[in-house]
């Protein structure tokens, strides 16, 4: 057998001259030669996963930024959405009451969601496309564009406004709506029922809901005592089961002033008053006619 080749290390101390020098065989060698690139690749591929999880992560908090930036985005314009719509609403509402002709342009489609959006390659999510935005600014314009029309056409007929019910007739809840078949609390049968009922604690003030002239002062079967407005140009308020009317046939009344108490009089199941709008001798339902907060002309 062949001896065994060795490989011999000089080792030289700093500030030495003499070396010191040890000998490993070849086989041992090899063998130390294998392990130290192992445990290189070892480390290298922890290092590589390490960084690529660090990446993954920041990947992924930017996924999360970038998902809440979309999803905050889209309930504005969702919110956004709702706003015009309901002002919309209001808007044809307002110009009915003063006459005008219902603004078609302001009825805008519904708006749809947008174009879908991969994000990091984890999830999706819709938010509202450009053409969506702009349909929502040209919905805008055109409500700006109607309320001018109906601010000047109000200056014009300010009188006119003042004789149109757009108040509640007093400060209560609705407690039944304006129905062309209506189930009778009492009398258990369906039957019309032409006007809405709001109630409201025994003895609260009922008011006028525009100027006009009270033309009736009266007491009927199953609406006890009653009184009735005329506000012009074919309305007529009707007020029933009033506790006590504090007005008389003939008299002038102004927006706002007090006409009657609530009370509980005729075929009621409790204090309320049913409240009535007759336009040309048929009843309409009171709620069209009724105008949010702020939007009452003086």
């Amino acid at each position: 057998m062949p001896p065994q080749r060795r490989w011999t290390f000089l080792v030289v101390p700093h500030g030495s001259d003499s070396p010191r020098g040890f000998s490993l065989s070849e086989k041992l060698v090899k063998r130390l030669a294998i392990f130290t690139s192992a445990v290189g690749l070892v480390a290298a591929a922890g290092i590589g996963v390490a960084l690529s999880h660090v990446a993954l992560k920041f990947r992924h908090t930017d996924d999360r930024s970038l998902l809440g930036s979309v999803s905050m985005m889209q309930a504005r314009l969702d919110s956004l959405d709702d706003t015009l719509r309901a002002i919309g609403r209001r808007d044809q509402q307002i110009r009915l009451l003063a006459g005008l002709s219902a603004d078609s342009s302001a009825q805008r489609r519904d708006s749809s969601g947008g174009p879908t959006l991969a994000i990091g390659g984890v999830t999706e999510m819709t938010v509202g496309s450009s053409s969506d935005i702009d349909g929502m600014i040209k919905r805008a314009n055109s409500l700006a564009a109607s309320f001018a029309e109906v601010s000047g056409t109000l200056a014009h007929n300010s009188e006119k406004m003042a004789r149109i019910p757009s108040i509640m007739p007093t400060a209560g809840w609705l407690s039944s709506n304006f129905s062309l078949s209506r189930f009778h609390p009492i009398l258990h049968y369906a039957r019309p029922h032409e006007g809405i009922d709001v109630s409201a604690p025994m003895g609260a003030p009922i008011v006028a809901p525009a100027g006009g002239i009270v033309r009736l002062v009266t007491v009927e079967t199953g609406y006890g005592n009653v009184l009735e407005i005329d506000h012009g140009d074919g309305i007529v308020t009707k007020y029933a089961h009033c506790s006590r009317i504090v007005v008389k046939a003939g008299q002038k009344v102004k927006r706002g002033q007090i006409i009657a108490n609530v009370g509980s009089t005729g075929l009621s199941t409790g204090p309320h008053v049913h409240y009535e709008i007759h336009v040309n001798g048929k009843v309409v339902d009171p709620l069209t006619y009724v105008l949010p907060e702020g939007a009452i002309p003086d």
